[in-house]
């Protein structure tokens, strides 16, 4: 399994159609939801980032990443 760094990580935004995010140490591929379009996802969330802290003012679960492939962990997750 691939080990990213928020710097890595960074590199999947979106824009060019691969959108990763993180949470709490895992990152997930989210470029195949049309919830994640061009990277951004309810206006608020942007992939390329560890959304950890995000995750929990959600209006859902985090089992919600269920659904997504797991490609790696973040290696300097908090």
């Amino acid at each position: 399994m691939r080990v990213f760094t928020k710097e890595e990580l960074k590199e999947y935004d979106g824009r060019s159609g691969t959108a990763y995010i993180a949470f709490e140490g895992t990152v997930y591929d989210v470029s195949q939801s049309f919830q994640w379009k061009d990277g951004i996802h309810q206006v608020t969330h942007h992939a390329g980032q560890d959304l950890t802290n995000e995750l929990e003012a959600a209006p859902h679960f985090s089992d919600v990443l269920d659904k997504f492939p797991i490609i790696g962990e973040l290696k300097d997750s908090a």
